[in-house]
């Protein structure tokens, strides 16, 4: 299949250059094209992209009491590679580590200063800021992880249970059978690797803005492009040599420093924050949320004049669909052993509890500040978006040595959850190029590597990061189709695989009946 493999390298690489250029070359043009397409979502085809994040969402739920619930993800023998700290450890830190960093506090002091579900009277008050919490662990909870949870189901049954490569393509083998090897094959696995080039490189992006305002602040290093391309230049480097070393080592390694980070910051925001007021307010969101969660689900916005939902909720759920098979693969490459009941249950509930707390440790301080002491963080956020956490950290008044221990590990938390993001993007396109396989060769890890870090800078440069941002919400239609396409074969392929069980002469879809052609 070296040919198949030249295909899909040739074509992703061909892909990614002529949108790079397309959008460096005349930014206003595909500026213009990007948000028209994005303004004709949010516009036609909100009612679509909700509906699909909700229906992922509730079809998770549904598998985990279904009788396919105690189906292993690989042979019956098998165990998990991986204990549950590093399970989870990973996954999360795949998963949104980088992004939740960047937006815990920037969204909820949004939401804070107006929202759709309150009065323009009640902004900036308690009500408001509950319900400012309530939007933005919706954004991070059971919705977004619900479809994770399923793509990465669905392509750890086909490949671990079913013998079939680690691929998007993978899932539609019960739809198209042997034709997967062929063009339609080679076209989902190419959204898969746009929708992941695009999003990795507008997270890496903001990520690098983020670490540029933490580096100014520490240090009072300039703020600008070019210290934002050498900071990707250096971190990429780090994490083409972490994806070089694979999962067992160098991935699963820095994750775990990730996790042990997050619980330190937590835990000093908890100590030095407003305690008693974070803790309740945690258990307070936790419920406010799980309240009004299915009613948030299927909220479609009646005032086509207002953006809001485009802005906030339409970008969310085109963004985890564009990810998803990024994510999905990453957390099928480490999820063999378990059983579809414990994997599900562990994407859906663990990161989005540790996500909620993490939103109303860092966003409800911010609150905190703004409804009962001195203020600053709204301007703040309004002036520079990159600065939110590091000025709520100087807002807590702690004096300057702890002031700058909480700042030092916020800057490094970035850069690994940074060097996290990027290795794990960098192994999984990798493994869909390779046609699946899950240890693709090192140069392919090095040129894509390379071309995360350089699409990050190119578009910083170019000004094209909020474009790409839009391009991966468009980029999320498409793929959606073959969301919807995998899930009915995995329906196809479970059904058949109990109806089997039940049927020992019926070989219909067992493992040694499906054809993967040689080199795969």
């Amino acid at each position: 299949m070296e040919h198949e493999h030249s295909v899909m390298v040739l074509g992703s690489a061909l892909l990614v250059l002529s949108v790079v250029l397309f959008t460096s070359i005349n930014p206003e043009l595909a500026n213009a094209i990007y948000n028209t397409a994005k303004g004709f979502i949010a516009e036609e085809l909100a009612w679509y992209y909700i509906g699909l994040i909700s229906f992922t969402l509730f079809f998770s739920i549904w598998i985990i009491f279904s009788r396919y619930g105690k189906i292993r993800l690989g042979k019956d023998s098998d165990r998990p590679e991986f204990s549950n700290f590093s399970w989870f450890a990973m996954l999360f830190g795949a998963g949104i580590g980088i992004g939740i960093l960047f937006w815990s506090i920037a969204e909820p002091i949004n939401h804070f200063q107006g929202n759709p579900f309150i009065a323009k009277s009640d902004n900036m008050t308690t009500a408001a800021a509950q319900v400012a919490m309530r939007i933005s662990i919706f954004h991070w909870g059971l919705h977004g992880w619900g479809l994770f949870a399923v793509m990465g189901l669905i392509l750890a049954y086909f490949s671990y249970r079913k013998g079939l490569p680690l691929s998007i393509r993978s899932s539609l083998y019960p739809v198209f059978g042997e034709r997967i090897y062929g063009p339609i094959g080679h076209l989902a696995d190419l959204l898969a690797v746009f929708g992941t080039v695009f999003g990795i490189a507008t997270s890496l992006g903001l990520g690098a803005q983020q670490i540029n305002a933490g580096l100014q602040y520490l240090t009072g290093i300039d703020v600008s492009s070019a210290n934002q391309a050498v900071l990707i230049a250096i971190i990429s480097i780090i994490a083409t040599v972490s994806a070089l070393t694979g999962v067992q080592k160098g991935i699963r390694i820095l994750s775990e420093l990730n996790m042990h980070l997050t619980v330190l910051i937590l835990v000093l925001f908890i100590v030095f924050g407003p305690t008693a007021y974070l803790l309740g307010a945690f258990f307070t969101n936790m419920g406010d949320y799980l309240v009004h969660a299915v009613e948030l689900g299927f909220w479609v916005n009646p005032n086509p004049e207002d953006p809001w939902q485009g802005w906030w909720t339409l970008f969310y759920w085109g963004w985890w669909i564009a990810w998803s098979p990024f994510v999905g693969i990453f957390i099928a490459r480490i999820s063999r052993g378990r059983t579809i009941r414990e994997f599900v249950l562990g994407v859906l509930i663990a990161p989005t509890v540790l996500g909620a707390f993490w939103i109303t440790m860092f966003g409800n301080t911010a609150i905190f500040m703004e409804l009962f002491g001195n203020g600053g963080v709204v301007n703040a956020v309004n002036e520079d978006i990159t600065m939110a956490l590091f000025k709520t950290i100087e807002f807590l008044e702690l004096g300057q040595a702890l002031t700058l221990l909480l700042a030092v590990v916020c800057t490094i938390m970035l850069v690994t959850y940074f060097v996290t993001s990027a290795d794990s993007a960098t192994l999984v396109i990798c493994t869909l190029v390779a046609m699946g396989q899950e240890h693709p060769p090192a140069r392919y890890r090095v040129f894509w590597g390379a071309a995360i870090g350089g699409v990050s800078a190119v578009l910083l440069f170019a000004g094209g990061l909020t474009a790409l941002q839009t391009a991966s919400v468009v980029a999320a239609l498409p793929f959606s189709g073959v969301i919807i396409m995998a899930i009915y074969g995995l329906c196809k392929a479970l059904k058949a695989e109990t109806d089997t069980q039940a049927r020992p002469s019926d070989q219909a879809f067992q493992a040694d009946t499906i054809k993967v052609p040689k080199g795969v």
